[in-house]
């Protein structure tokens, strides 16, 4: 089981930038498919971005490609949400969570960020 732990969250005007974290502990994070969702006030949770277990291979919602990057650093047990032109839209609780399998059922998740973006 992992442990999931995300930072980085903030106020932050539209067209700015922020970097999420996610600090796993209690296994390797290398073991997992990681990705990040999100969740505004009153709408579903959705998918954001996903990265292989090494890394090597990435995926986008269409909101945030080409704005938004993910990465890993698995000697750190950390993956990262690096968030580039902010919108208003992009304002949500952000959260990471782990893939055990590669089959897109996330099994576990941290407690989530805040972001908040102002026009």
């Amino acid at each position: 089981q992992v442990q999931l732990v995300e930072s980085g969250g903030g106020l932050v005007q539209a067209g700015g930038s922020l970097r999420l974290s996610c600090a796993a502990s209690g296994r390797i994070i290398s073991a997992y498919v990681m990705g990040w969702f999100r969740q505004a006030p009153g709408k579903e949770r959705e998918f954001v971005a996903v990265i292989s277990r090494s890394g090597g291979t990435s995926s986008y919602a269409g909101s945030v490609k080409g704005r938004f990057t993910i990465s890993r650093d698995n000697a750190k047990n950390t993956v990262y949400l690096q968030m580039n032109s902010l919108k208003p839209e992009d304002t949500a609780v952000y959260y990471c969570a782990a893939d055990p399998y590669g089959d897109r059922d996330y099994d576990f998740w941290g407690q989530g960020t805040q972001v908040t973006v102002s026009s």
